[in-house]
């Protein structure tokens, strides 16, 4: 919400302007915090259809925390107080619901509570990872360094999601280009080809008249198609929030033919990433585990790596629980942990793991992408072949009478 306010200074000088804040008393308070004395405070009225904003269109992304944890980590290495930097973030944050978060993270500091406890009551936003890191380096003394590793992270995090979105963008063009053509022919061309065609008499060829068939059955029958494909992603979208069904679903995803690889290298990479910030964070092994289980997103490597920590916690090595495991974590990837712990640099060891698998990441989506782009066009170029051949065979028949 938005307040007009007057104030004076400390020195006595008169002030006016407007101030966001999620209440009066938040209002008053962030004034404060800059030395203004408020004598004045009253809120903005405007019309509703101005005043209310849309929630959805203003939801925190995931760029949003990105800049949010870069901008924090880079005030706090200049040694800005962490209260001061929180408030001159919420200031220059346009997204209100975002804006509203920081402040409200601002006052529980400045309250004397310590800021990972701040960040807990914000989970929706605050992952149980960045909570914990950010925990690490309040216990260790070692904050700044805790926040750049965190920036760092969620910045790779972030651009390998959006080049595997980026590479997804061409396919879903040539499939919107696919269907788009489909419906036209169907619901345009065809019926009228069909009219022509039939008052010739003549007999259909067969591809004419399956072309036909099938375009009066979907014109007929395709709202039910559709709400058919609709209600069976609903009941797979139900069935995954269940516990066998996420377990399905995780497994699966790993013993696809293609796709399979990408997902485990993925999730490796995200594994090994996550382990090392924390324990470079200054967390012991078995919480650093007990953490990425909590944030892993596949059940299949979550059941290895609470096992891993209830095995740590009684003196096991990593490496023994993740060899017991070959289906989830290659012997490579083991190979690696084992030497790492041996040298005494597991974490050095996880992120050239990380770097390997990024790698191979990359090259993985660029093959694909080199498979799928000639496959798509294949098939739109046999689709609109058939067509064209259903249409031209029976025109050809027609001219040559």
């Amino acid at each position: 919400m938005k307040y007009n306010y007057q104030a004076r200074t400390k020195t006595g000088e008169s002030q006016s302007g407007v101030v966001e804040a999620s209440s009066k008393e938040a209002a008053i308070s962030l004034l404060r915090k800059y030395g203004l004395y408020v004598t004045v405070l009253e809120e903005v009225t405007v019309p509703p259809l101005y005043a209310k904003r849309v929630k959805l269109f203003e939801r925190i992304s995931r760029k949003d925390i990105v800049l949010f944890s870069r901008q924090l980590a880079i005030m706090f290495k200049s040694k800005i107080p962490l209260v001061e930097a929180l408030i001159t973030l919420a200031a220059q944050t346009k997204n209100l619901d975002l804006k509203e978060r920081i402040l409200d993270l601002s006052e529980e500091v400045e309250g004397g509570t310590a800021f990972s406890a701040a960040l807990s009551k914000h989970p929706e936003i605050f992952s149980a990872f960045y909570i914990a890191m950010v925990k690490a380096g309040e216990v260790s003394g070692t904050l700044s360094q805790a926040l750049e590793y965190l920036a760092d992270h969620l910045e790779r995090e972030y651009h390998l999601a959006a080049k595997a979105r980026g590479a997804m963008l061409y396919p879903a063009l040539v499939l919107f280009v696919v269907f788009l053509v489909l419906a036209l022919m169907i619901f345009f061309v065809i019926p009228h080809l069909g009219e022509v065609l039939a008052g010739t008499g003549q007999e259909l060829p067969a591809i004419t008249q399956l072309v036909i068939n099938s375009a009066t059955f979907l014109r007929k029958w395709g709202w039910a198609f559709i709400l058919g494909i609709i209600l069976l992603i609903l009941a797979g979208f139900r069935y995954h929030r269940t516990k066998k069904g996420k377990e399905f679903f995780d497994r699966t995803s790993l013993a696809l033919p293609i796709l399979g690889p990408f997902f485990k290298m993925t999730n490796l990479s995200r594994f090994a990433e996550n382990l090392s910030t924390l324990i470079v964070g200054g967390l012991p092994i078995a919480e650093a585990l007990q953490t990425v289980g909590e944030i892993v997103g596949n059940r299949c490597y979550q059941e290895v790596i609470f096992e891993a920590r209830d095995r740590v916690r009684k003196g096991e090595p990593i490496s023994q629980v993740l060899s017991e495991a070959p289906e989830v974590f290659p012997p490579v990837f083991v190979q690696m942990v084992l030497v790492g712990e041996r040298t005494g640099t597991l974490d050095t060891t996880l992120m050239n793991i990380v770097n390997f698998y990024k790698g191979e990441i990359d090259r993985t989506i660029d093959n694909l992408l080199s498979i799928l782009e000639p496959v798509l066009i294949i098939i739109l170029g046999v689709i609109v072949a058939g067509l064209m051949l259903a249409i031209l065979v029976p025109l050809y028949r027609m001219m040559a009478f």
